[in-house]
């Protein structure tokens, strides 16, 4: 996963769309051009008739769009209330607007992260969208739509009682990062910054969710824990009103460490699917859609111009 930071929070984003506006409701092929479902972030989305057409016949005959989403992972994806089950946050809300600009119904199921390769690879979803950093490596199983560009940040309990205040302050420290995320990955490919230094490597702890390595911190089992920039920042604006946590600031990297593209992961069988989701990306970020939705989070920083397309560099 990885650019993430500020309040992301809010409240959820009611995805009910009628019988008129997806075919999931009543048939692939009732949409029309002139359309409209429920405001997202205060905008009407209308169907594009032509992109809905372009679609995968599958698709188009079920209505629905499958997708894979690790929640929660503020603020990108997320429970709407403690004990409730409705989905919200930055993905979930893009992807109501995606569903209603294609006509069909995007359908968000909970998948640990470092389970939703494999998943879509077997067939079980058609996407993911879970602030997921498109690599070079995963692009070999998945095409990606990039669509927000963020780094990896350090969160710590409030206060930094540890001092921490750059990358190699982790060295030889215990250290947590939420399982098969690009902040593993980060922390495992930086661990040479410690040796070269002759200092300890970071005692890296995995856990499988963001919220666990959060605990982690309160409970003293690691001096920090390592997630996407911009969920760092959210988690410390949010979490108990804001008496939780902070992020370290960090000079050198003032959006975050090795700032990649995210994006939403498409089943490299389905290009058709990955063809319509880049152009009706494009859609929602010229006419302000998106951008409203990032700002709704706090987190207008991430944005990108262009719905890019497998934009990895490594």
């Amino acid at each position: 996963m990885p650019v993430h930071p500020l309040a992301r929070r809010a409240g959820a984003l009611a995805a009910a769309v009628s019988c008129t506006l997806l075919a999931a409701a009543c048939g692939p092929d009732s949409q029309s051009a002139d359309s409209a479902a429920p405001a997202v972030a205060g905008v009407d989305v209308k169907v594009d008739q032509s992109l809905h057409d372009a679609l995968p016949g599958a698709i188009k005959s079920s209505g629905v769009v499958r997708v894979a989403s690790d929640v929660p992972y503020a603020p990108f994806e997320m429970y709407a209330s403690a004990g409730s089950t409705r989905i919200t946050g930055i993905d979930y809300d893009l992807g109501q607007a995606l569903g209603a600009k294609l006509g069909v119904k995007f359908d968000f199921k909970p998948v640990k992260f470092e389970g939703i390769i494999a998943a879509i690879d077997a067939g079980q979803y058609d996407l993911a969208m879970s602030d997921m950093g498109d690599r070079k490596s995963r692009e070999e199983k998945l095409d990606f739509v990039d669509y927000t560009q963020d780094g990896t940040g350090i969160l710590v309990a409030k206060g930094n009682p540890s001092h921490l205040g750059a990358f190699t302050d982790l060295c030889g420290r215990p250290v947590s990062t939420e399982a098969g995320t690009n902040s593993e990955k980060f922390v495992k490919d930086s661990q040479h910054l410690c040796t070269d230094a002759g200092r300890p490597p970071i005692d890296l702890q995995t856990y499988p969710k963001d919220s666990d390595g959060q605990l982690a911190i309160k409970a003293g089992k690691v001096v920090a824990h390592v997630l996407d920039f911009a969920a760092a920042g959210y988690a410390s604006a949010t979490a108990d009103q804001g008496a939780s946590f902070e992020v370290v600031k960090d000079p050198a990297a003032p959006n975050g460490y090795n700032s990649t593209p995210n994006g939403i992961a498409v089943a490299r069988s389905q290009p058709q699917l990955a063809d319509a989701v880049q152009k009706a990306l494009q859609q929602l970020i010229d006419d302000g859609t998106y951008g409203k939705i990032l700002a709704k989070y706090g987190e207008s920083s991430i944005a990108v111009a262009q719905a890019g397309r497998n934009t990895a560099v490594s």
